[in-house]
């Protein structure tokens, strides 16, 4: 398989998955495997770049389709899970903006000829390419949302146990225990995000310097 396509599958394992914890919330069997596709399309994630850069597949394409890739898996599950109950509203709220945001300053850094990890990425601190870019932060925070989103899918049947089969206390601390995890994920994701509006301003103020060329007939 081609990087690409890999992308495109662990984004269609997703949307499998939450089909799952969907339809089959009576069904732990369901469950459980809408969690091993959870933790499909979260391994896949570091798959698909392995590939490119080990076949020499890189691409601009590729690199934008993985980012895009990371979004909605992000969104879906976790926009699933606030409509579910699980998580506040404000939590897929917080993930949309801080995408968006990221990912409209890289476009600016883009049209500059800044784009990836490396020498010609917008990100020049060495602390930065540290959080955003090195394989220790990417792999604690894809294991934090891997975690994240399969322990609330674990959480899910538990609104329909017998009463009496868990005790409230119990109830309690494993809520509590997701709404942790939930808010680490919440919280790694703000901070790696920092070094890209950090170096990301330039790309911004140089761009609002340019004067828009629109062609004759849009300007009325």
């Amino acid at each position: 398989m081609t990087p690409n396509q890999i992308t495109v599958a662990r984004v269609a394992a997703a949307f499998v998955a939450v089909a799952f914890f969907t339809c089959f919330r009576h069904s732990v069997a369901a469950d459980l495997v809408a969690v091993a596709l959870t933790v499909m399309a979260i391994a896949l994630d570091g798959v698909d770049g392995y590939v490119a850069r080990t076949r020499g597949l890189a691409t601009p394409l590729g690199a934008q389709l993985d980012i895009l890739g990371d979004r909605v898996v992000e969104n879906l599950f976790f926009t699933f899970f606030a409509v579910s109950g699980l998580v506040s509203l404000w939590v897929p709220i917080l993930f949309f903006v801080r995408g968006t945001l990221t990912d409209f300053l890289r476009s600016l850094a883009a049209r500059a000829g800044r784009s990836g990890f490396g020498r010609s990425g917008m990100i020049e601190t060495g602390w930065g390419r540290a959080l955003v870019g090195s394989r220790a932060s990417r792999g604690a925070y894809a294991s934090l949302k891997c975690v994240c989103f399969c322990y609330l899918g674990l959480l899910l049947p538990m609104a329909h146990l017998p009463v009496g089969w868990i005790s409230f206390n119990t109830q309690e601390l494993l809520l509590s225990a997701g709404h942790g995890v939930v808010w680490a994920t919440v919280i790694f994701c703000v901070i790696r995000a920092v070094p890209v509006v950090w170096d990301g301003r330039r790309y911004f103020a140089a761009a609002e310097k340019v004067p828009a060329r629109l062609p004759a007939a849009v300007i009325r």
